[in-house]
């Protein structure tokens, strides 16, 4: 069969090398013309896949190497009677570990405490629980926020997006895009939510798509220093995103909070195992991963130290935003360039920590953000 695939689609030749012809086309690139007489399509979110893409095609099956689905149609694809395949959840504890990550940076900026803090989790599926989950590992309180999975579940700790805005000092995003129904997330975050924030002037950040919050709107909030900050991995206009606010948030990169290298190859293989399910072949390929660049840290903790600042070096250790951070602010006009060559980064679980006069809380602290402890 004939394949076309955006080339940076980790372990692509690897894994689908055996099913037919590969001809690799940068995603931004991928048109009707490309994909007329192809029978598989690969592809990540920067590729809008529609009738205007599809239309006259011989295209049999879609897969996208992102847990986010809003660049398909997917109501085309099935009208059409075309497979479809996406990565949900795959890339899930990466994303986790940035928010991790950042929030440690920002408390170091900042000089607070993040167990002082309260986070707001909006939108609580394979990423929102995990970063509950890790947010409670750093003693946080948090409040999640779900209103599709409150309605379906009526769990008692999901609260109101209204009680987020009020109370929380963090406010993290980890929603679908929709732009229709009593859950649309288009523009969450518009200028006048935005604005209703400046009385207690919490941290935004946000991981999830560009246009859930108006950038625009966010800038002129931090400029009225109406919030305390903002991290964000995602932007309004990718790759062209607005300067004026790279300048002036906490933390910015480009897009790639998912972007570990396990989730790359969890990814990867959810594709490739529905590819193979739909077309019936047998699955042969199985991701080869490096070894980890810090397999092993070894950490005495001295009596009285305080347990965030030893989190914070050993999450630096072993994922360092403030590179990422550096990175798009030194060329901003690389964003897919900095997306498509990003360093191999693991996760947290396969770094075993060796700590030696570490409290049992500390160690299952550690444990609870996904690390191994020798």
């Amino acid at each position: 069969m004939k394949i076309v695939a955006d080339p940076n689609i980790p372990f692509v030749r690897e894994a689908f090398g055996a099913l037919g012809e590969i001809f690799f086309v940068p995603g931004r690139q991928i048109a009707a013309t490309i994909t007329r007489d192809a029978d598989l399509l690969l592809i990540r979110s920067v590729t809008p896949v529609n009738s205007a893409l599809l239309d006259g095609s011989h295209v049999r099956f879609v897969a996208t190497a992102t847990i986010g689905t809003d660049h398909v149609d997917l109501d085309y694809l099935r009208s059409r009677g075309i497979g479809f395949a996406s990565a949900a959840g795959s890339n899930a504890n990466s994303v986790a570990e940035y928010i991790v990550a950042a929030m440690l940076e920002l408390a170091r900026r900042h000089k607070f405490r993040l167990r002082d803090k309260t986070l707001g989790v909006i939108g609580v599926g394979n990423v929102g629980s995990r970063v509950v989950r890790c947010a409670q590992a750093l003693g946080m309180h948090v409040l999640p926020n779900d209103p599709p999975r409150q309605r379906a579940e009526n769990l008692p700790q999901f609260v109101s997006l209204k009680r987020i805005l009020a109370e929380a000092d963090i406010i993290t995003t980890h929603v679908p895009l929709t732009r229709e129904g009593p859950d649309a997330t288009f523009h969450l975050f518009d200028k006048d939510r935005i604005a209703a924030l400046e009385a207690d002037r919490p941290f935004l950040m946000n991981t999830a798509r560009g246009v859930v919050m108006e950038n625009r709107s966010l800038l002129k909030a931090i400029d009225g220093e109406w919030i305390g900050g903002v991290v964000l991995d995602v932007w309004e206009n990718e790759p062209n995103i607005l300067t004026e606010l790279l300048d002036v948030v906490d933390i910015g990169t480009p897009h790639i909070a998912g972007y570990s290298f396990d989730g790359k190859a969890n990814g990867v293989q959810m594709i490739y195992q529905a590819v193979c399910s739909f077309f019936g072949v047998q699955p042969l390929w199985k991701p080869s991963l490096p070894s980890p660049e810090v397999p092993t840290i070894e950490l005495t903790v001295s009596s009285g130290e305080d347990e965030e600042e030893v989190q914070r070096r050993v999450v630096r250790h072993v994922y360092d935003i403030t590179a990422d951070d550096a990175a798009l602010r030194a060329n901003i006009r690389a964003f897919d360039r900095l997306r498509a060559e990003y360093p191999i980064r693991r996760e947290f679980f396969n770094t075993t920590l060796v700590l030696r006069g570490a409290s049992d809380s500390l160690r299952s602290k550690f444990s609870a953000l996904g690390f191994k402890i020798g």
